[in-house]
């Protein structure tokens, strides 16, 4: 007699796979560090937790945060951009100067922009035509731009913006949400899908996981990377309207030091700085991360220095724990 044999049919728990692997992403992670940080931001200070002053906080990175949205495009290309914070300096500059002889505030956001996008051609054109390593260009740029900027103003500063151009940084669309936290907002969505859900998105992703198999599928490499230099040049542009309207003025020195920040938030946001991984919303994470921790330091009257020294340890802490676990595990 036939034994009957009765197969047991095991379906694989897809959704359980998926959602450990979403607990476990980098983005999950750093929206927990947010929420410890903003917690502990509340029980230190009892002014934290005001409506205003959450609002100003938001200041704090939402102009850094604009170009760090470029610049994780172009990360994960296998390129980097280190002059982005000169750009914002020849902008201003360009901006201050056409204000002293009475332009007005269309024209003035059409020059900031429009340096911007220059300089992003410049960068482009020297690394994708000439096919130069875009961290030794940019280092060139970055002290290019910004001595044009000191040659200008020298140590002057431009001021007499018309009242207008003040909105961009100062203005609010309502209640408590300012333009420029609005327009953060509208970046990162527009960013979100050009690099998640485009053709042009996925070729991004190509090229910086293996340029050569990029180049032998047919993908124009050299273009894609050239108009990423232009988006990071337009969104610099972009931050010098914002951060000129808010400051009210022009000085050479103007977003001195922006790059290392804006490095920091995208590496901290979960791109690889090898190239060819990456999200849109790990660095809109690490912007309110970063911004979170400047303003509970400012709050606590803890000097700015300090804010340095915390950027730069976490640029190392960020680009060295993914490769040292890396390591670890290829040992096993």
């Amino acid at each position: 007699m036939n034994e009957a044999v009765s197969t047991k049919r095991v379906i694989p728990d897809r959704l359980g796979n998926r959602t450990s692997r979403l607990l476990a992403s980098w983005e999950v992670l750093l929206f927990g560090v947010a929420v410890l940080i903003f917690i502990f931001n509340a029980l230190a200070s009892p002014y934290f937790l005001n409506a205003w002053n959450l609002s100003d906080a938001t200041f704090n990175f939402t102009e850094k945060a604009m170009i760090a949205f470029a610049m994780a495009m172009l990360v994960i290309s296998g390129e980097i951009d280190l002059s982005v914070a000169a750009i914002i300096a020849l902008a201003s500059t360009a901006m201050g100067a056409a204000a002293q002889i009475g332009i007005g505030t269309p024209g003035l956001v059409a020059i900031g922009l429009g340096v911007g996008l220059g300089c992003g051609a410049v960068n482009g054109l020297l690394v994708s035509g000439l096919r130069l390593p875009s961290i030794v260009v940019t280092i060139g740029t970055m002290s290019l731009f910004r001595g044009i900027s000191y040659i200008v103003l020298g140590d002057q500063a431009y001021g007499k913006y018309p009242e207008s151009f003040a909105f961009f940084g100062q203005g609010y669309v309502a209640w408590v949400l300012s333009f420029e936290f609005v327009l953060f907002g509208v970046l990162a969505v527009l960013f979100a899908i050009l690099l998640h859900a485009t053709n042009f998105g996925r070729q991004v992703f190509v090229i910086g996981n293996n340029e050569f198999a990029a180049r032998f599928s047919g993908i124009p490499v050299e273009r894609v990377k050239f108009i990423l230099f232009l988006l990071t040049g337009l969104m610099s542009g972009v931050a010098a309207v914002c951060l000129t309207s808010r400051l009210g003025s022009t000085r050479p020195s103007i977003a001195q030091g922006w790059e290392l920040e804006v490095v920091t938030m995208v590496v901290l946001g979960g791109v690889s700085i090898l190239g060819g991984a990456g999200t849109i919303g790990g660095v809109v994470i690490a912007a309110f991360v970063m911004g979170l921790v400047t303003f509970g330091l400012g709050l606590l009257n803890v000097p700015g220095i300090v804010m340095s020294i915390f950027v730069g340890l976490l640029l190392i802490i960020t680009i060295a724990v993914p490769i040292i676990v890396r390591r670890i595990r290829e040992m096993r």
